[in-house]
């Protein structure tokens, strides 16, 4: 087992305190976006040894790959961690993005590495050779924009918007347009429409939402909807990523739930704090409300264009009580782990993330909270303590791992439990709340 220190990433839309107050530090004083656990290279978590020396994760695992992920593992995702454990914090928008397929990124990035196109360059689409699927899971209130919503929906929220601007005006030209694609259903059509709203001039734009703005203070049945764009403008005025938001589900995810996003979904997170996992990629084709540099030729060709419902993703229990989150990926699952403090017993105190969760409708109090839970072991694990020290066990060592700091664990370490981590008066720092990240398999069964 491996004590991390994990890098944090200071991306403009991140919180400037939501993670320092869920991990129990002081805020860094910028934007802390995302903190990441695991062995991507663009930002590695650090192995702390005893002695006090370092060394990226990444670098651990390729010195003995079969060693720490095992066998299986180490074949099946060419020796590397397949996965990679983060805390978002959105304090704004994220980019409108999608990511691509495993083909689609092992052949763009092959054409860029040919082009000659530097890794680090701000243009570059592909950082490496991998997908990227990917779930969230809320702690506080989330809010996400998600997948394309039925069409008779969109065509009604643009129909509203198309009533309220000047007809015949280029703005008026540009929502019957959009309303004609969709018309025409699925595929072709959706596509079309959507490409109409992402090539908006600015002017157009301000208009809708100028539009947008008239119609939500009628106190019109489509208010909600166009509150969105509102929104969007405020942080991205002009950009017409705003605009593709009439075409997309917006989601609002209470603390204890969760989405997962596979390959083709267009969607753009807009707020609020949450766990989100992944296979180990940093691929992202962006449309839109960034900064950043927008491909949409590239984002075109990578989007699935089908309404689809927010694949919402619930916990699943094993018979030993262990909560899981299985999206249906091989590259991983997320296990979260409620600790009562061993000191007071079972059921003792309340949600130990209440602190981030105030209207959190999951406590400890529900139900009988144990003061050890076994992690599934599908191969090689990271393990996050959030809201208190833990205790890792195996049979071959023990780890203390502070509030806010990770660990890893080889494949051959297990079984492995995690404990409240005791001081040396033998007392413990209440409940205790963590995660932990396996490689995705299926539900663990009793030995007998």
């Amino acid at each position: 087992m491996y004590l991390l220190d994990n890098p944090l990433r200071p991306y403009a839309w991140g919180s400037e305190h939501a993670i320092a107050d869920l991990l129990g530090r002081e805020p860094s004083g910028g934007p802390e976006a995302e903190l990441w656990v695991g062995a991507h290279p663009d930002s590695p978590s650090e192995v702390v040894r005893p002695d006090g020396t370092r060394t990226g994760l990444h670098e651990l695992i390729d010195q003995d790959p079969q060693a720490l992920l095992g066998d299986e593992v180490a074949g099946r995702f060419d020796g590397r961690l397949p996965f990679l454990l983060k805390v978002l914090a959105a304090g704004s928008a994220l980019s409108l993005q999608v990511h691509p397929s495993l083909e689609q990124a092992a052949a763009g990035y092959d054409a860029e590495e040919a082009g000659g196109i530097p890794r680090d360059a701000p243009h570059r689409n592909y950082k490496d050779r991998n997908h990227k699927p990917e779930m969230i899971y809320a702690l506080t209130p989330f809010e996400a924009l998600c997948g394309f919503r039925p069409l008779a929906d969109a065509a009604r929220i643009i129909g509203a918007l198309a009533a309220v601007v000047e007809p015949g005006s280029t703005t008026h030209d540009l929502l019957d347009g959009v309303a004609a694609q969709l018309v025409t259903g699925e595929g072709t059509g959706l596509r079309e429409a959507f490409t109409l709203l992402l090539r908006a001039p600015g002017e157009a734009v301000d208009e809708v939402v100028a539009a947008a703005r008239r119609v939500e203070g009628s106190g019109d049945a489509t208010a909600r909807d166009l509150a969105t764009l509102a929104e969007l403008s405020d942080q991205y005025p002009g950009d017409p990523g705003v605009l593709v938001a009439l075409l997309l589900n917006r989601v609002a995810l209470r603390p204890g739930e969760a989405l997962y996003l596979p390959a083709g979904n267009i969607h753009a997170y807009l707020g609020g704090l949450g766990i989100e996992v992944m296979a180990s990629s940093d691929n992202v084709l962006r449309g839109g409300l960034t900064p950043k540099h927008v491909d949409t030729a590239k984002l075109l060709s990578t989007v699935v264009f089908e309404p689809l419902a927010p694949p919402s993703l619930g916990p699943e229990y094993t018979l030993l009580d262990q909560e899981l989150y299985r999206p249906p990926f091989e590259e991983f699952q997320l296990q979260r782990i409620v600790l009562a403090d061993a000191a007071a017993g079972p059921a003792a105190g309340g949600d130990p993330s209440d602190e981030v969760r105030q209207d959190a409708p999951l406590r400890m109090d529900e139900s009988l909270t144990p003061a050890h839970v076994p992690v599934v072991q599908n191969g090689p694990v990271v393990v996050l303590a959030v809201s208190a020290p833990i205790l890792l066990d195996t049979p071959n060592a023990t780890l203390v791992v502070p509030r806010g700091a990770g660990a890893f664990v080889a494949a051959s370490e297990a079984p492995l439990m995690v404990r409240p981590a005791a001081d040396a008066h033998g007392a413990t720092d209440g409940p205790v709340l963590a995660f932990a990240v396996t490689v995705g398999g299926g539900m663990p069964t009793l030995e007998v």
